[in-house]
C-alpha cells in the first residue's frame, strides 16, 4: 500500500469511530467496553459480533470475520475498498487525495465502471426528458389511468422509450464509446445496429443504495402476447438477485427512523402504489425469485419481513418458494393476505390506504401461510380430499419450532377437519422427523493440531496483556507458526518504541481471505471473555509454553541426530554429541515442569 494511501487512512479513521459507522447499519447493544450485534454475515440469533471501540476493529466468534471500519463499510455496501474509503471521506467531510493509488489493470475496471455508471445515469435523463417531450402520450396516458401522481413520477424517476434507435444516438453523441454503452446493458447490437434494449416501454430506473443508476425495468403499456416487464440485463454494476427496487429510499427512511418492517412486494407498480400511499418500508423483487443475498440486503434494515404478493395462486406459490429462504437468514417473515386475483396496488385503489394497513398488522406468520395454502387445493366436504389436506398439514406442522406451536396448530387442524385432537397427536408424533433446510451459517473448521493450539494461546496471552505473561520474556518463545512470528515481533517492537498493542493494528498486516488472515482471526477470537483470565487460564499457558518449547528442543534434537549419522569427522562429531547430550538435559528439564 502506497505510503499516501496509508497516511490518507490513518487520519480518515482517527476522525471516524467505528462504532458510529456500524450503528448506521446495525442495531448495537454495549456491554462493558465493547459493542455488541447479531452478525450481518451469517445468520444468528445470539449476539456474536462484536466491535471494539478503542482499537477501532470488528470480530464476529460466530464466523471468524474481522476487520476495520473500512472493511465493514465495503462488506456492508458491497463495493470496492476504493469506494468504501471514499463513502467514509464523504462520513468525516475528508477530501480525497488526487493520487492514484490503484494499477493499470485496477485502474481500467475503475474506468469502465465509472463510464457504465455515467452512461446510466446519462440514460436516466435521456428517459426522463423523453417523458415530457410532449412525444410520449400513450405514456402519459398509462401513467393518469394507473393514478400515478407527477411528484411520484418524479421521486422514482419515471421516465419513456419511444423506439429503438434514438437513444444509441443520443448516447453516441455524447461521446460514450460504443463499448461501454454495450457493457452498460442499456443498448445492444442488431445486425450491425446499436438498438434501445427498453424500446417502446415506460421506463423504471433502479437505484442501488448509492444513489446510483445500475440498472432499467421497463414495463409495455399495451397488450402483448409476450412478457410485459423487462430487465437490462446484468452488468459489472447490476445483477437482480442481489438488488432490490426501492432501496436507496429505504436507506434513507432508515437514517429518519426505525424500521420496524419492510415490505417486500414482486414489482414495480406496487411499491410505487405502497410508496404513495404512505408505506414508505417498502421494497420489490423485480419479477425474479427470491435470494440469499436479497434476504441479507433486507436484513441490514430490519428483522422482520411482510410479504405482499399477489393473492392468486401463482402469488401464493412464488411466495412460497421464497419465504423460507428469508426465514433460514435470520427474518421473522408474515404474509399479508390479500383478495384473490388481486395485487397490493389493486388493493390500495379499490379498498384504500387504511385497509391494506389493516391487512398488513393482521398478516400471519410463515406456517401458518403455508397451512392456508395447502387448505386451497383440497375440497374438505370430500372425505378423501380431507384426509390428503390432514396428511399434508400435518407434515407442514411437524416443522414448527417449538411443542407450544405444535400444539396450537394441531387444535386449529382439528376446528377445520372435525378429528379429534388425540388422533392429530398421533399422526404427528409418527410423522418422520422432517430435515428442515439448515440456516445460512459460515462453519469454521479447525484442524488444528495440539501445537497450533498452544501456540495460538500463547501469543493471544502476549496479545491481549493476560497478567501472568508478564514475567516470561516473549523473544525467547520459537514460533512455527509464521502469522504468530508475525504478531511478535509487532508486540515486542511496540514495547520497545514504549507504545500501545492495538490488535486491530494486526488486520493490516495480512491479505483478507487468506490462510494467515484466518488464522489471525482465531487468535482474535480471545479478545473477549473470561479465556485468558483466571487460575485455569494461567495453567493451561503455561502448558502450552511446556508444549512450545518441548516442540522446539525435540527438532533440534532430530536435526542434531541427524548431522552426526552424517558426519565423518571424529571431532565433530564429538561436539555434535556434546550438544545433543545437552539439548536431552533440557527436554528432561522441561518435561519435569521446570519454565525455563
Amino acid at each position: 500500500m502506497a505510503n499516501e494511501l496509508r497516511e490518507f487512512l490513518s487520519t480518515l479513521k482517527e476522525k471516524l469511530n467505528i462504532i458510529d459507522v456500524a450503528g448506521s447499519y446495525l442495531t448495537l447493544d454495549r456491554r462493558g467496553g465493547t459493542y455488541w450485534a447479531c452478525c450481518p454475515f451469517h445468520h444468528e440469533k445470539t449476539p456474536s459480533f462484536a466491535l471494539n471501540e478503542s482499537d477501532q476493529y470488528y470480530h464476529c466468534f460466530g464466523c471468524g470475520e474481522s476487520g476495520d471500519v473500512v472493511k465493514l463499510v465495503q462488506n456492508m455496501e458491497n463495493v470496492e475498498f476504493m469506494d468504501a474509503v471514499k463513502i467514509l471521506a464523504e462520513r468525516a467531510n475528508l477530501p480525497m487525495p488526487k493520487t492514484n493509488f490503484d494499477n493499470q489493470q485496477t485502474i481500467e475496471a475503475k474506468r469502465k465502471k465509472d463510464a457504465v455508471l455515467k452512461i446510466l445515469n446519462e440514460t436516466a435523463h435521456f428517459y426522463l426528458n423523453t417523458l415530457n417531450s410532449g412525444k410520449a402520450d400513450k405514456f402519459i396516458d398509462y401513467i393518469l389511468l394507473r393514478k400515478i401522481p407527477s411528484n411520484m413520477v418524479r421521486k422514482f424517476g419515471l421516465g419513456a422509450s419511444l423506439n429503438f434507435t434514438d437513444l444509441p444516438h443520443y448516447l453516441l453523441d455524447k461521446g460514450f464509446s460504443k463499448s461501454d454503452m454495450l457493457e452498460s446493458g442499456v443498448v445492444s447490437e442488431a445486425n450491425g445496429r446499436l438498438i434501445d434494449t427498453q424500446a417502446d416501454r415506460l421506463i423504471f430506473p433502479i437505484i442501488n443504495a448509492m444513489d446510483e443508476v445500475i440498472a432499467f425495468g421497463g414495463r409495455k403499456v399495451e397488450k402483448v402476447d409476450f412478457g410485459k416487464y423487462k430487465n437490462t440485463r446484468d452488468t459489472i454494476v447490476f445483477n437482480k438477485s442481489k438488488s432490490l427496487y426501492n432501496i436507496n429510499l429505504l436507506k434513507k427512511l432508515k437514517k429518519e427512523q426505525t424500521i420496524s418492517n419492510v415490505i417486500f412486494v414482486e414489482g414495480y407498480m406496487d411499491a410505487l402504489s405502497l410508496y404513495q400511499a404512505g408505506f414508505t418500508n417498502v421494497v420489490a423483487s423485480m419479477g425474479t425469485s427470491l435470494t440469499q443475498d436479497q434476504a441479507r440486503l433486507i436484513k441490514r434494515y430490519t428483522d422482520n419481513i411482510l410479504s405482499s404478493y399477489d393473492g392468486d395462486g401463482a402469488g401464493q406459490k412464488a411466495n412460497l418458494r421464497g419465504l423460507d429462504i428469508f426465514k433460514n437468514n435470520g427474518l421473522n417473515v408474515k404474509v399479508v393476505l390479500l383478495p384473490d386475483g388481486l395485487d397490493p396496488d389493486d388493493v390500495i385503489k379499490q379498498m384504500g390506504a387504511e385497509e391494506y394497513r389493516k391487512r398488513c398488522e393482521n398478516a400471519v406468520p410463515l406456517i401458518d401461510y403455508k397451512l392456508r395454502v395447502a387448505q386451497s387445493g383440497f375440497d374438505l366436504d370430500k372425505p378423501d380430499d380431507k384426509r390428503k389436506y390432514v396428511s399434508e398439514a400435518i407434515k407442514i406442522i411437524k416443522t414448527a419450532d417449538s411443542a407450544a406451536e405444535q400444539e396450537d396448530l394441531l387444535k386449529q387442524l382439528r376446528s377445520i377437519s372435525g378429528i379429534t385432537f388425540e388422533a392429530l397427536k398421533r399422526d404427528l408424533n409418527t410423522q418422520p422427523e422432517t430435515q428442515p433446510q439448515k440456516p445460512i451459517t459460515v462453519e469454521r473448521k479447525d484442524n488444528s493440531t495440539m501445537y497450533d493450539k498452544a501456540s495460538r494461546f500463547v501469543i493471544a496471552s502476549y496479545l491481549f496483556g493476560a497478567r501472568y505473561t508478564v514475567d516470561e520474556d516473549l523473544s525467547e518463545i520459537k514460533f512455527l507458526n509464521g502469522v504468530h512470528r508475525i504478531i511478535a515481533k509487532y508486540i515486542i517492537t511496540q514495547k520497545t518504541l514504549e507504545e500501545k498493542v492495538r490488535p486491530g493494528e494486526l488486520l493490516e498486516f495480512f491479505e483478507d481471505g487468506s490462510q494467515e488472515f484466518s488464522e489471525l482471526s482465531r487468535v482474535l477470537d480471545y479478545s473477549e471473555g473470561e479465556q485468558l483470565k483466571g487460575e485455569v487460564a494461567e495453567k493451561y499457558f503455561f502448558d502450552c509454553l511446556k508444549t512450545l518449547r518441548l516442540a522446539e528442543i525435540k527438532s533440534r534434537i532430530t536435526d542434531v541426530k541427524g548431522r552426526i549419522e552424517l558426519e565423518s569427522d571424529v571431532e565433530i562429531r564429538k561436539n555434535l554429541a556434546a550438544t545433543l547430550q545437552s539439548l536431552i538435559i533440557q527436554e528432561k528439564k522441561i518435561k519435569s515442569g521446570e519454565r525455563k
